[in-house]
């Protein structure tokens, strides 16, 4: 291992590895056995044109808590995971059967959120090395010219407004074949591409205006059971238990009876499992919006007495997501610990895993000084440590120890292309 996979590699603080080091000796053990039950799956539900998936460590349990088919961040990727990046790319439009020469990519309507902006650009940058014109066209509705970007790396972005003519979507001088979508769309479709007759990936049916995490995770459970059934292990240590209520109102506090319920219950559920595995923490859940990223309208409860003790603050904090959109549903999800910490200070950390098509390409800690084990990171505060995943991602070590870094990013990888196949399934239903 190099001095630079020592510096990121998180040190795994808990007193109960038992469980998760039966987890990576069941995936070193049948490494073929699920590459190939993988490799199966792709063949019958190809995989969202990319993906990021936030993963949890509690060292007794490693789960998803989040599936993104509207990645950001690929600026904060080790830039030796280009290579992958690139081929990843040119399989997955292969794939598409889509004769693409030109590519428009769409991102997000910010203009001064630069470190969005400097994913967007790295994007492009991946686009371009796959061998594909790219231009970048903004759904801005106030955007009437082309505007012209300077980042703090010195890159360049320039945002074109989009020009529709009858099904058929532009930017000046540039005709599209693929439409990439990097905007999780959380207002809804734009209809300037509604029933155009060119590509657009993810689907425009996806967006954060109609997609559910609880859906989501639903699809995930029965590809958890079915994993765990290749490999014989119980499916609990790799999916989240998870519940959701019908229509809440924080600030009516509407609802609240069904959601201190749900907490109860699933607080029990995760209790039992906590007995059963002789875990010695107190189980918790995480409520969020059901819709929406960002890591806005989260919170941690501990009880369901905690639900009707919640201020102002707090219900104003869990009544929007991002651009405003009001929550109206929310997933309980079982709160997974993070017992990795990195640095002199031991900042709690999680893993976020990319995919392009059905290939790992990269990833990253995310990592939080003042967050604890329990909480939320993608919060304010947050920074990002790159995991060299280019060769240890695929190519575990039979001769080290379970939790060594190649395999235990292996493990990552493994989780991780479980949620993109739960997410294959949703875009394909």
């Amino acid at each position: 291992m190099d001095s630079q996979s020592l510096h990121i590699f998180p040190h795994l603080t808990t007193t109960s590895l038992r469980p998760l080091e039966s987890l990576e000796t069941h995936l070193l053990a049948h490494q073929a056995k699920i590459e190939q039950w993988l490799r199966l799956q792709w063949q019958n539900t190809p995989a969202p044109f990319y993906t990021s998936v936030d993963l949890r460590n509690a060292g007794f349990k490693l789960a998803p808590v989040d599936t993104n088919l509207f990645p950001a961040g690929f600026n904060n990727l080790n830039p030796t995971t280009l290579p992958l990046c690139v081929q990843a790319v040119q399989s997955v439009i292969e794939r598409l059967n889509v004769a693409a020469r030109r590519v428009l990519l769409i991102p997000e309507n910010h203009t001064r959120n630069f470190y969005y902006l400097e994913s967007v650009a790295t994007l492009r940058d991946i686009l371009q090395k796959a061998g594909y014109e790219v231009r970048i066209g903004s759904i801005l509705p106030d955007l009437k010219a082309s505007k012209a970007l300077t980042l703090p790396s010195g890159q360049n972005l320039l945002l074109e407004p989009l020009i529709r003519k009858n099904n058929c979507v532009t930017v000046k001088g540039f005709t599209p074949c693929l439409i990439l979508l990097n905007n999780d769309l959380s207002l809804g479709s734009p209809s300037i591409l509604e029933n155009i007759h060119q590509k657009i990936v993810p689907p425009l049916h996806v967006g954060w205006s109609t997609r559910l995490k609880s859906n989501h995770f639903t699809f995930y459970k029965k590809v958890a059971q079915e994993f765990s059934e290749q490999i014989g292990i119980d499916h609990w240590l790799i999916d989240p238990l998870f519940k959701n209520c019908g229509e809440i109102d924080f600030m009516k506090k509407g609802g609240y009876e069904c959601l201190a319920d749900n907490v109860g219950v699933l607080l029990n559920a995760i209790q039992n499992k906590y007995t059963e595995y002789d875990v010695p923490y107190q189980p918790f859940v995480i409520i969020k919006a059901d819709a929406g990223s960002y890591g806005m309208g989260v919170m941690t409860v501990h009880s369901a007495e905690e639900i009707s003790d919640l201020n102002r603050k707090q219900r104003t904090r869990m009544s929007a997501t991002k651009e405003g959109k009001s929550i109206r549903r929310v997933i309980l999800q079982e709160g997974v610990y993070t017992f990795e910490t990195l640095g002199a200070n031991n900042a709690v950390a999680e893993p976020v895993v990319y995919m392009i098509d059905h290939f790992v390409v990269g990833g990253f800690y995310r990592v939080h000084t003042t967050r604890g084990i329990n909480e939320n990171l993608n919060a304010p505060g947050m920074h990002f440590e790159p995991i060299p995943f280019a060769d240890s991602c695929i190519t575990p070590d039979q001769n080290m120890a379970p939790d060594a870094c190649p395999n235990r990013f292996y493990a990552y990888g493994v989780i991780a292309r479980l949620a993109l196949l739960a997410a294959a399934r949703e875009l394909n239903e």
